[in-house]
């Protein structure tokens, strides 16, 4: 009996042990490319309980790492934007550059502005909102976005409800014109017929990342206005209406030189934000530079969209590279600058 019992241990342990390096054989890595990173030219694993960089374990975390960070080290990173970093869009609308600099666009409710617009690709805004009785202008929040790629139109909407209820799912979603039906399960994945946009669930309900082959990660949530948001911030919103939208983090890589909107143009080496430092709410103005006609639009003043790509681009394909996906996800990674 103490023979058969000492044998069944020693299996077990050679078990784990075979899982184990089974785990790290599977465990995958970010090569930083960038030369201008802190982290240039290492190869940094991701951890044991994340090994992936586009699959989530079990606690909905992925594996990230940031190439501009002094420690080079890699960590596990829950699904989903950050509204606190590079890139985002969230709240009434707040935005954080590609420069860093955090600034506020209101535009008007029910308008369409131009966030990103570059000659082979363009991202389109959609604004929901209202005016309170007494104000000077629109509270707004970003209701739905347009992406224009490969001759392809591509849209993501928070559907209007009175009452918020987490248990529903308030993405709506569509593809030359047709709608998409995604399972309502974690990492459940729609790919466009090219497979050159990827829809990925990181939660069974209102929470997705979409990316756009070689041009861009989005992260995004939808999430209601709150009795404390109202509270706070004196938005009076409307019994019939708790303004679902949007929260956003874009992750922008391939851009030109040239990329403009309202985001896109802060990624440019030359752009001088306006925002004025030092301010709690820095308002950036310019709507009708940035305002099309519908979210699959490209007809403001500033867009440069033309459906085709350009030798420009590879002016500045090296200069906002970003090592936070795997070498091999195929898509390819920029920073920003």
């Amino acid at each position: 009996m103490e023979i058969s019992k000492t044998s069944s241990l020693v299996m077990m342990i050679l078990l784990v042990m075979i899982m184990l390096c089974c785990l790290r054989a599977k465990s995958q890595g970010v090569y930083c490319s960038n030369p201008y990173e802190r982290c240039f030219q290492q190869y940094i694993k991701c951890p044991e309980e994340c090994p992936t960089t586009s699959a989530a374990n079990s606690m909905n975390r992925v594996c990230y790492v940031d190439c501009s960070k002094p420690l080079c080290k890699s960590e596990c990173r829950r699904l989903g934007p950050n509204c606190y970093r590079p890139g985002s869009a969230c709240h009434d609308p707040r935005f954080i550059g590609g420069d860093g600099i955090v600034f506020y666009f209101h535009g008007k409710s029910n308008e369409h502005f131009s966030l990103v617009s570059d000659p082979d690709f363009q991202i389109n805004a959609k604004f929901t909102g209202h005016r309170p009785i007494g104000r000077s202008r629109d509270f707004t929040w970003i209701q739905a976005l347009g992406f224009l790629f490969n001759s392809h139109k591509f849209s993501l909407e928070a559907t209007k409800v009175a009452t918020w209820d987490q248990g529903i799912d308030h993405l709506k979603f569509s593809f030359d014109g047709q709608d998409l039906v995604i399972p309502e399960e974690i990492l459940s994945t729609w790919y466009s017929p090219e497979r050159d946009i990827k829809i990925e669930r990181a939660t069974k309900m209102n929470s997705v990342t979409v990316t756009i082959k070689d041009k861009t990660e989005i992260m995004v949530n939808v999430v209601p206005v709150t009795k404390e948001d109202d509270r706070i911030h004196s938005y009076k919103v409307p019994k019939d209406d708790c303004f679902a939208h949007l929260e956003v983090q874009f992750r922008f890589f391939n851009l030109s030189p040239k990329v403009n909107g309202i985001l896109g143009r802060t990624y440019r080496l030359d752009f001088q934000n306006p925002a004025k430092p030092g301010v709690a709410m820095p308002v950036v103005g310019g709507e009708d530079y940035f305002r099309t006609s519908s979210l699959l639009s490209h007809d403001c003043k500033t867009c440069i969209f033309t459906g085709s790509s350009g030798s420009i681009k590879s002016e500045t394909e090296h200069a906002l590279l970003d090592c936070s996906r795997g070498a091999s996800s195929g898509y390819g990674i920029i920073c920003r600058k």
